[in-house]
């Protein structure tokens, strides 16, 4: 029953919050420098170099709501002065650990070199439990047997995942957004990423309040709980299975053809790495320790990274199976693509290029 109410609650959230008009931008070199910040919401945290326990410093309450934000600090802890307390360094270790630095549990410049990168707003740590850094025997489920790595994978409390006989998962766009036609292309290629892997399919509809995944971009406050800060800070987030909702900070710098060759990558930040990430968390994945993994929490600006690496499709696929035309590299229609290389073909791909096509000879003929 309380679930329910939960579903409902966020459904009537999701009807009522006010979406706002994206910045989206083709490349980095297309970003007015007007609008180009000179650094993270977050940046003032390097003053606090050294910090550690038993020291009282301007700026460490501020550090203690970002670490009970990300769920490193219990949600009734409420010593919100600027004294280092024996409570935050426990939350300084434990984010040392999750993020495979040295845990001091001192503000060291490695710690906080990571602490002021753009990130998902999901909390690392949920009800006191995080396991980002957990390393699962080898033996965990993988569709290509030939690998053999611990897995770090995590899933939200009691893994929420979507129903086996839904494998077709509707999405929608907050019709306020006016999304352009190459945005929704984005999570397109976005939501194959993990088709691909997975039996699950993914099918756009109009009809907003009645899709499985609701999509919109929003500032500040917007209802839910978890307002967003302004440019870089927390980029996006994403609730699980089966509310189905993913916000996007309206605020940011969305580059939307993963071009970062040319001009400063400050403030920019690729669409379709963020979009792979939270849909993940749709899906019912946590975080990852792993860096290389899709749903590691953090990702800098100026950069791209939209290929699923091994310990995500392990963990996806101990949720929900695997593709039967998946063989451990990709399928044969539209292969993932290669490590290390950016995806900017901007081709369009399965569906979207049929009907492409279509309306192309239609209008020939006409």
């Amino acid at each position: 029953m309380k679930l329910v109410a939960v579903i409902f609650l966020f459904s009537l959230i999701s009807v009522d919050l006010n979406p706002v008009s994206a910045n989206f931008f083709p490349n980095i070199s297309s970003i007015p420098a007007s609008i180009i910040p000179n650094g993270s919401v977050w940046d003032a945290f390097g003053a606090l170099h050294g910090c550690r326990r038993g020291v009282k410093s301007q700026g460490l309450a501020s550090l203690k709501k970002y670490f009970q934000l990300f769920g490193y600090l219990n949600t009734s802890y409420d010593d919100f002065s600027d004294d280092f307390d024996e409570f935050l360094e426990s939350a300084v270790k434990n984010y040392q650990l999750n993020f495979n630095l040295n845990q001091t549990g001192e503000l060291d410049a490695p710690t906080l070199k990571h602490i002021v990168l753009p990130r998902c707003g999901n909390a690392d740590i949920v009800n006191g439990s995080s396991t980002m850094r957990s390393g699962k025997s080898s033996s965990a489920y993988s569709a290509n047997s030939t690998i053999h790595t611990v897995a770090h994978y995590s899933f939200f409390p009691n893994r929420p995942r979507w129903p086996a006989e839904k494998s077709q998962l509707t999405y929608a766009f907050a019709p306020e957004n006016q999304l352009s036609d190459v945005v929704r292309g984005i999570f397109v290629k976005a939501f194959e990423r993990w088709s691909e892997v997975t039996p699950l399919t993914f099918v756009e509809t109009t009809t907003f309040n009645r899709a499985d995944l609701r999509i919109g971009f929003f500032s500040g406050d917007h209802g839910d709980g978890e307002p967003f800060d302004g440019v870089l800070g927390t980029l996006a987030h994403a609730f699980s299975p089966p509310v189905g909702l993913l916000h996007f900070d309206g605020e940011e710098n969305w580059v939307t053809d993963g071009n970062f060759l040319n001009g400063s990558p400050m403030s920019a930040v690729d669409l379709e790495s963020v979009a792979v990430h939270e849909i993940g968390h749709l899906l019912g994945l946590g975080h990852s320790s792993v860096e290389d993994a899709i749903m590691y929490p953090t990702i800098s600006s100026g950069i791209r990274k939209v290929e699923l690496a091994n310990d995500d499709i392990m963990g996806i696929q101990e949720l929900y199976g695997s593709n039967p035309n998946y063989n451990g590299s990709g399928s044969t229609l539209n292969p993932l693509t290669p490590r290390g290389e950016r995806d900017t073909s901007g081709a369009p791909t399965h569906g979207f290029a049929l009907v492409f096509g279509l309306l192309s000879l239609l209008l020939f003929l006409v």
